[in-house]
């Protein structure tokens, strides 16, 4: 008996003991104050317990244009940015037509990267993107579009002169010629710039839809390095074209040599950097033929050539026509056919009178010195005759007044 309740005494010590148990289970806690789950407490296992709150929203790319995007103009600029974050690395670059990556380069400011040049027509381009959220988190992203396909028809294609790494003389202006027309002047003509070391005022002036010239106000300094850039690529011309490439050319001007002529006392005064040289007995063009007066540029120089009447319009039996006639030396001054060239055939009027097809004639002697002292760009102001240089006959830029100059300008 005695045993049987010490038995039942013992048992309900367990159960109370047991029930003790259960209840510090009940209460206990977890490290952050909360209720701690009785399951994960009893298994030591916290793996299940629920994952923490982000602090921060996740970055979000903004791009132009979307990703994915199809037949995106070749004109857009493209941009990236992050919203709820910071913007600190992008790159562009798309494959060639032959399977190359070519970047393209841009600027990272104010948090949006900028791509520095255009698109390129009929190709997939990738965008690379990285950015930190609040909390210093890198995130990245990469985005693809595609550019719209263009014909050769579809786009301008252009080119400048002088030539890159060139020295040409104080005269000699920019010149940008395009292959197709370009209907929106003022487009184009605001992303091509001149800039000279030292600064110099200048213009450009449209001769046609397919040429443009750009020339300080005065001649070139001497000495001054020039350069030269046309940023059309993708860049609207108007009539549904766009410029195809981006050119550029940096060359120098050379030292100052101008050459004036007087057709009236038949002299050529040779002046070098501001200093007279040399005087130059010379013949001009004889009634029928007038040499143009005005400033001129030599465009061009050749050594043994043949002078032919047909050039300047004559066949034979016409007044003034004359045989295929071996020249040394030769500059050429017009499209039209003028030359400062050497005429051993007229000496004897060289100083006197004017017997030429239009060209300044010089004896071989002079002429061989003066070839050497002139180079491509340098300045031949000719006087004494009433026939001017025209627009478009060589370059006869600087025959155009300031104002009218400026006038040419599509800005």
């Amino acid at each position: 008996m005695k045993s049987s309740i010490r038995s039942a005494a013992v048992s309900g010590l367990a159960v109370l003991a047991m029930l003790g148990v259960t209840a510090c289970n009940a209460t206990a806690t977890a490290d952050n104050g909360k209720p701690a789950s009785s399951s994960a407490a009893a298994s030591g296992d916290s793996s299940e317990s629920p994952s923490p709150t982000p602090t921060t929203d996740p970055v979000v790319f903004t791009t132009t244009p979307a990703a994915n995007a199809e037949d995106v103009a070749v004109d857009t600029r493209v941009t990236a940015s992050a919203q709820k974050g910071t913007l600190t690395k992008a790159s562009l670059s798309y494959k060639s037509k032959k399977g190359n990556r070519i970047p393209v380069d841009g600027t990272l400011q104010g948090g949006t990267w900028t791509a520095g040049d255009l698109l390129e027509p009929g190709v997939k381009y990738t965008l690379a993107m990285e950015a930190k959220d609040a909390d210093g988190k890198l995130t990245e992203s990469t985005k693809t579009f595609r550019t719209a396909n263009l014909t050769l028809d579809d786009q301008v294609d252009v080119a400048i002169s002088p030539r890159d790494g060139g020295t040409v003389g104080i005269g000699l202006p920019v010149v940008v010629r395009f292959d197709l027309p370009v209907v929106d002047r003022a487009s184009f003509e605001k992303h091509m710039t001149v800039t000279a070391t030292p600064a110099q005022a200048g213009s450009w002036y449209w001769l046609s839809s397919r040429e443009a010239h750009w020339r300080p106000k005065t001649y070139w300094q001497a000495g001054s390095k020039v350069h030269v850039e046309a940023n059309l690529n993708g860049v609207p011309a108007g009539g549904g074209r766009y410029g195809q490439k981006t050119q550029v050319s940096d060359f120098t001007i050379g030292r100052s040599v101008i050459a004036k002529v007087n057709l009236k006392t038949d002299q050529m005064d040779v002046i070098i950097n501001g200093k007279f040289v040399k005087r130059i007995p010379v013949t001009g063009g004889r009634d029928g033929f007038i040499t143009r007066s005005g400033v001129k540029v030599i465009m061009d120089k050749q050594t043994n050539i043949t002078m032919r009447a047909e050039t300047i319009g004559l066949k034979k039996g016409d007044t003034g026509y004359y045989s295929d006639t071996p020249v040394k030396y030769a500059m050429r001054v017009t499209n039209s056919g003028e030359f400062l060239h050497t005429a051993p055939w007229s000496v004897a009027d060289q100083g006197h009178r004017n017997v030429s097809h239009g060209c300044t004639g010089m004896s071989d002697a002079n002429g061989k010195w003066l070839y050497g002292q002139m180079q491509i760009g340098d300045v031949v102001e000719t006087t004494g005759t009433n026939r001017p240089m025209t627009m478009g006959n060589g370059y006869a830029d600087w025959n155009l007044s300031w104002a009218k100059w400026t006038a040419g300008s599509a800005l």
